[in-house]
């Protein structure tokens, strides 16, 4: 695991950072008042279809490498592991290409229900995580937050992504989503973090729903 400290704040850094944190909580005040009847009838329709609990809780790595519990909506059977895919990141931390049918995700994964492809695709199955933003453990700009194991992973040159907080959405979602792999997406995390901005964050912010729109994820 990474260990890392944050650089030295500024007075303008911290003054970008209350504002960051202002709007993270209001944007979730408004977002959970508006989506709480839509995010019920997700859970029962999550519910309805597989034996299990409506939300899925796992713990990822955040900010300097601190552990969170993420909330989503549950998308996969229960009881079932990840192998494939931990075989599938380690392959393209190789540099190999694992696109197929314009994915990087796992194809055909007999893992993921009917409603969690639903769910995957329109990225609906990550509104819980509002509540992570919220909570301060994530923001709703930055890296995507990822699992211990991936952590290990990652080659020493990614380790700036972790000095800021992971984020609901960010560069890599706007850019490209499932047709980027891991490589990708780690390099466009590094340069996100480089050229952060509250400028920088309002324009992925409107970038969001149009890349959601173009094109789902798996």
């Amino acid at each position: 695991m990474f260990c890392l400290t944050s650089p030295p704040r500024t007075v303008g850094s911290s003054i970008a950072e209350a504002i960051r944190r202002s709007a993270d909580v209001l944007v979730c005040v408004v977002l959970l008042a508006v989506l709480v009847i839509p995010m019920l009838l997700i859970a029962l329709a999550v519910r309805g279809e597989s034996r299990g609990p409506a939300l899925f809780r796992q713990e990822r790595i955040g900010l300097r490498g601190t552990r969170f519990t993420l909330f989503k909506f549950r998308t996969m059977l229960q009881g079932v592991d990840d192998r494939a895919l931990r075989d599938l990141i380690a392959r393209e931390l190789r540099g190999e290409d694992t696109v197929e049918n314009g994915s990087s995700k796992l194809n055909n994964d007999r893992r993921i229900t009917r409603i969690g492809a639903f769910l995957r695709r329109t990225s609906l199955d990550e509104l819980p995580q509002l509540f992570n933003v919220l909570r301060g453990e994530m923001t709703l700009v930055g890296p995507r937050p990822c699992l211990d194991w991936e952590a290990e992973m990652f080659p020493e040159e990614f380790a700036p992504r972790f000095t800021v907080r992971p984020g609901l959405t960010g560069l890599w979602q706007v850019s490209g989503r499932s047709a980027l792999g891991t490589l990708e997406m780690l390099r466009l995390d590094v340069l996100y973090v480089r050229g952060r901005s509250l400028r920088s964050d309002l324009a992925i912010l409107l970038r969001t729903v149009p890349a959601l729109l173009r094109s789902g994820a798996r």
